[in-house]
């Protein structure tokens, strides 16, 4: 398994694995403003669900759930953070 395998690996589980705080602190160094309600229910919404964000068409789909969570404007600055940890 090439090395990108491996790091797309690595970030695929801590996405689907994120805790709500986790979130709160990203959300925080990207200037990403949601509650800790939020950052709990779109953590609850990602665990277990085995999203790889490397795919595009996985990733829009994610999102659009979370907009129903958390709204159009913020599941796309979510959207940015996700696109972020891809680079």
């Amino acid at each position: 398994m090439g090395h990108l395998k491996i790091f797309q690996k690595i970030i695929n589980h801590k996405i689907n694995s994120i805790t709500g705080r986790e979130l709160l602190k990203y959300g925080k160094q990207f200037q990403i403003s949601i509650t800790n309600e939020q950052a709990e229910q779109i953590a609850a919404h990602l665990r277990g669900k085995n999203v790889n964000i490397f795919n595009d068409g996985e990733r829009k789909n994610l999102i659009n759930e979370l907009a129903n969570i958390v709204g159009n404007k913020k599941a796309n600055e979510i959207n940015r953070l996700f696109v972020s940890f891809t680079k």
